[in-house]
């Protein structure tokens, strides 16, 4: 059966994490079925030299959200595609739910985390042998192609497809915190009438709440506003930094 919502997901993107959030509110209401699929951050970045075109920690995370990927991947192969929700849920709530502070980002996708996550999910431990599976990476990125062959390479993550494979597709939408249910609704009605009008390609602005996650300090009703460029905080490259020194 073809799903109504293919969700192409990394586990290590927070905008990517609140999204799913909001795409199940709206799947809960309008009896959606939602197909996760893979995009991976250290993949589609794979030509580029991280020591310089990100900030510090990048490589890392997007690293972690590979190995994780390997597991999902794994999972689905052998279990079907019904039980990768389920893990969706379980490692973003192992991560971004938890408190500032919890040093969790630096057990991101270790076996010990998978475990965690599996366990969590209800799906048989054994697939943490996949962490470290390469094999598994050429099939992920030819799904992360996949997602980018449809909106085009100028993205992030993540990338939705609503009536696949030939619906609309479309990046994000960036949202920095989770909508209540009837904002979800209001939200998903707005993001498919003004990506489905014809000749519409982006309407994009780079200032963006920090994200409203317990991992970087929760929800506040004056959230700080920041400047993004090319997947990342402007001014946070190393040389950019040491030019504000």
């Amino acid at each position: 059966m073809t799903p109504d919502i293919e969700f192409f997901w990394d586990p290590v993107c927070p905008f990517a994490w609140i999204t799913s959030r909001w795409v199940e509110k709206v799947a809960a209401q309008r009896d959606y079925d939602v197909d996760y699929r893979f995009i991976s951050l250290r993949l589609i970045n794979k030509h580029k030299d991280y020591a310089t075109e990100f900030p510090g920690g990048y490589e890392f995370g997007h690293t972690a959200g590979l190995r994780f990927l390997r597991v999902a991947a794994a999972v689905r192969a052998d279990l079907g595609r019904g039980r990768i929700a389920a893990l969706v849920t379980a490692y973003g709530e192992s991560y971004w739910d938890l408190p500032t502070g919890s040093g969790m980002r630096t057990k991101l996708s270790t076996t010990e985390h998978a475990v965690e996550v599996l366990e969590a999910a209800g799906v048989p431990t054994r697939f943490a042998e996949a962490l470290d599976d390469e094999s598994w990476d050429q099939l992920i990125d030819e799904e992360s192609d996949l997602a980018l062959s449809r909106t085009g390479r100028d993205v992030g993550t993540p990338i939705i497809t609503f009536h696949p494979p030939d619906g609309l597709s479309f990046f994000g939408p960036v949202i920095s915190r989770v909508p209540d249910d009837a904002d979800a609704l209001r939200l998903w009605d707005a993001v498919v009438e003004l990506a489905g009008f014809p000749g519409f390609a982006e309407m994009k602005r780079s200032m963006r709440e920090v994200p409203q996650l317990r991992i970087l300090g929760g929800l506040t009703d004056a959230p700080q506003t920041e400047d993004w460029t090319d997947g990342h905080r402007a001014g946070h490259l190393p040389g950019e930094q040491e030019s504000a020194n």
